[in-house]
């Protein structure tokens, strides 16, 4: 996997995950985001992460795209 996306509360969480994912990225942000997204610190929109995502597969890269769950309603199952 290149990229990881993952579905958050607060947006969607974006993660590189290999060399290529990290180096893809860093061509299509600007420098002054470059450091938030080595440190995982970037969340996106829904919409932005479904095109960002499409871009990247259109490129090559493997992306996993995980849902938010909801570990309250787990736990009621239990």
């Amino acid at each position: 996997m290149d990229i990881c996306l993952i579905n958050t509360e607060e947006g969607t969480q974006l993660r590189p995950e290999s060399v290529h994912g990290m180096l893809w990225l860093q061509t299509h942000f600007e420098d002054a985001h470059w450091e938030a997204i080595a440190s995982k610190a970037v969340r996106l929109t829904y919409e932005d992460a479904q095109n960002l995502s499409n871009d990247a597969k259109e490129a090559g890269l493997r992306i996993n795209h995980l849902p938010c769950f909801d570990y309250t309603e787990i736990l009621k199952g239990n």
